[in-house]
Order: C-alpha cells, then structure tokens, then sequence
C-alpha cells in the first residue's frame, strides 16, 4: 500500500509545493524507486509465465485507450468526462518543459517501470484480495471474487479522472489476466507495455492530455 500512497501524495503536494518540473519529476522519480526498494522489494515479483500474451494484452489496452478518441474526435469533450469530480490530479505542464530530456524521460521511467509496479501491487496484488478477506495474505494471488473483482475495476476507473471510461475496461482487463494467469509478473508486464506504448503515442504526436 504505502508506495502508492506516496505517489497519490506526491501528485497532490504539487498542486501545493509549486518546484520547477526540472525538479519535480526526477525527484518523484528517486522517492518512488526509494520507497519501492526500501519496503517492497521482497513482494515484487517480476517474472512472467506469458510473456508474449502479457504483451499482446498491454497493446491491446493502449489501443482501447487511444481508439475512442482517434475514431470520434470530440468524444472526451462530452460533460460525462469533463465534469468537476473528475479533475485533473496534476497540474498542466507546458509542451516546451515537457519536451526538456530531463523531464521527458523522467515522465517516460516512471510510467513505464515504476507506475506499473506501484498500481499492480497496490490493485491486484492487494486491493482485490482484502476486498475478499482483511487476512490477504492467506488469499492467493488471482483468486475471483465477484464483488472484489468489480469493485476493484470500477476504482481503477475513478483513478484516472476523464479517461474512467478506459480505465474501466483496462482494470477489467487486468483483473481478468491476474486471475486467469495468477501472476503479478504478468500483470506488470501488460501494465507496463500499454504505459510504454503509450508514451511513445505521445511523444510522437503531442498529445500532452493523457500525460496531465
């Protein structure tokens, strides 16, 4: 619990500690790693049993991501997703800082090897198996539950603010691939591929909103 704890901090102390994104975002970068090794390490489990359907799972969420607002332009603009209980968790960096290397990449490490390990051991690995029982760690890995299931979907969702209606769908996924392969190492890996394909989405055409 605590590493995503601090990375729900640290998006909000910046609405409140204005720093440069120069700073920011490699200092985020280093408590995040830190507290990762320091208090989770013997719980990371990074091995996956299906590696290429890991993979072909993450791409086919970025592509659930990215699909309704290619295919209908004003989709996102409709009041369902625009409305003040889904405002932004972090504050609109500028396109010239979000392009310096030190932010970029920054940006880019955390999504793609932090951010997936923070969410799935905070989602799959813990959320889904106390919902079962407070003792989680008598619950194995994967084990289906249907309300735990669904309601760790739906709050998937509500962490990602005007894309819920994506997250919706990709926490079912998720979901589905812990309890089909019971692994977090699989989970990871998709998570962290749909983030890497995303990243590159962005950066390659700018669309800076699905990094605010």
């Amino acid at each position: 619990m605590l590493p995503f704890a601090v990375f729900l901090i640290l998006l909000e102390s910046q609405k409140h500690i204005p720093l440069s994104p120069v700073v920011e975002y490699p200092l985020r970068l280093l408590i995040l790693s830190a507290v990762l090794l320091l208090f989770s390490r013997h719980v990371i489990n990074l091995h996956s049993s299906h590696r290429i359907e890991s993979v072909i799972l993450g791409v086919l969420v970025f592509v659930i991501w990215i699909g309704p607002d290619i295919l209908f332009p004003a989709y996102r603009q409709h009041w369902i997703f625009q409305h003040s209980l889904l405002a932004a968790s972090s504050l609109p960096v500028p396109e010239k800082t979000l392009m310096s290397p030190i932010v970029l990449w920054s940006r880019i490490l955390r999504a793609t090897v932090l951010v997936p390990i923070i969410e799935e051991l905070f989602w799959r690995a813990w959320l889904m198996r106390w919902l079962i029982s407070p003792r989680f760690e008598q619950v194995k890995l994967g084990t289906f539950a249907p309300a735990a299931f669904w309601a760790t979907a739906v709050l998937f969702a509500s962490e990602h603010g005007s894309y819920w209606d994506v997250g919706l769908v990709a926490g079912i996924l998720f979901n589905w691939w812990m309890v089909r392969t019971r692994s977090l190492g699989n989970c990871i890996l998709a998570h962290a591929v749909t983030n890497a394909c995303l990243c590159g989405y962005v950066v390659a055409t700018h669309h800076w909103e699905y990094w605010q």
